[in-house]
C-alpha cells in the first residue's frame, strides 16, 4: 500500500483502555473481530497469534490483524485499542504495520495516549471525535515511524520548531542560517540532524513545501503560473516549472486543465 493511500484510510475506536501490570493479567482465546492494536509501555507478555507465541516488553507494538485467534499472559503496562479501519469508499482494510515493531518508548506518544484515555473516561459531549482525532496523532506517529521512515523530526523538537518556521515562512528567501538561528544550533550541525530527522537537506525540505502550496494555489485558485511561482518564494519562473515537473510528473502549466478535468 502506497503512503496516500494508507493517509486516506479511516480508524473507528470501539475499545480502548489503559492496562496497569497486574500479576494475573491474562486474555483467553478467541477469534478477534477487530484489530488489536496495543503499544506496551512497561513490563512484558506472551502473546499467542493462532497459537504461536510473540513475546512483547516496553517499547515495542502490537498489531494483531482483525481475525486471527488470540490469547495473552503476563504482567505487561499497556495501552490497548480495538478497532476497525476502513478505506475511503467503506470497505475494510488491513493496518499497515507488522506484527510487532520494536518503536521505543515515545513520551510523545505516551502522552497522547494519557490525552486519549482522559477523553475516553470523562466521555463528554463530542467525545467520540475527539478520541479519533487523538488517535489519529498516534496512528501518524506510528506510521511515521514504521512506513514513512521521518519519526525523529516529531521526536526532536528543535527539528519540530524549525519545520514550523519554514512552513510560517516558505515563501520568504529562507536559509538553512536563518532556520538553524531558531533552533540555537550552529548551521552545519542542525544541517546534520535535519536531514538525519527528515531524510531530505533543508533545501529540499523547503522545496517540497513551495511545491505544495504552488500546487494548492494553481489547483484551487485563479492564480497564474508565474503568480504561484513568485507568491511561493520562486524568483526564476524556468527554474519553478522544472522543478515542479520533476518533483510532481508535470509541468504546472497543466495542473488547470487537469484540475477541471477531474472537477474538484
Amino acid at each position: 500500500m502506497d503512503i496516500d493511500a494508507i493517509s486516506r484510510l479511516v480508524p473507528d475506536v470501539g475499545y480502548f483502555n489503559y492496562r496497569k501490570p497486574l500479576p494475573d493479567w491474562r486474555i483467553e482465546e478467541t477469534a478477534i473481530d477487530f484489530i488489536d492494536l496495543s503499544y506496551i509501555a512497561g513490563g512484558s507478555a506472551v502473546y499467542h497469534i493462532d497459537r504461536e507465541p510473540v513475546t512483547v516488553s516496553a517499547g515495542d507494538l502490537l498489531c494483531i490483524p482483525k481475525g486471527r485467534l488470540r490469547s495473552a499472559y503476563g504482567a505487561p503496562e499497556v495501552f490497548a485499542a480495538n478497532l476497525q479501519l476502513f478505506d475511503p469508499s467503506g470497505g475494510e482494510a488491513a493496518m499497515p504495520l507488522p506484527l510487532v515493531s520494536r518503536i521505543g518508548l515515545k513520551p510523545d506518544i505516551i502522552a497522547l495516549y494519557r490525552e486519549l484515555s482522559g477523553e475516553w473516561l470523562r466521555r463528554e459531549p463530542g467525545y467520540l471525535m475527539k478520541t479519533r482525532a487523538c488517535f489519529l496523532l498516534i496512528l501518524h506517529r506510528y506510521l511515521e515511524l514504521t512506513v514513512y521512515n521521518s519519526g525523529t523530526a516529531q521526536a526532536d523538537p528543535r527539528i519540530k520548531a524549525a519545520i514550523q518556521f519554514m512552513t510560517d515562512h516558505f515563501a520568504e528567501p529562507l536559509t538553512l542560517s536563518a532556520a538553524a538561528e531558531t533552533t540555537g544550533l550552529t548551521p552545519a550541525y542542525f544541517g546534520t540532524l535535519f536531514k538525519q530527522a527528515t531524510g531530505m537537506t533543508f533545501r529540499q525540505y523547503l522545496t517540497a513545501i513551495r511545491l505544495n502550496q504552488a500546487e494548492n494555489m494553481l489547483r484551487h485558485s485563479g492564480y497564474s503560473v508565474n503568480e504561484a511561482a513568485q507568491e511561493c518564494g520562486f524568483s526564476d519562473l524556468f527554474y519553478f516549472s522544472r522543478v515542479y515537473k520533476r518533483v510532481k510528473g508535470v509541468p504546472p502549466s497543466q495542473v488547470k486543465l487537469l484540475y477541471r478535468a477531474d472537477g474538484p
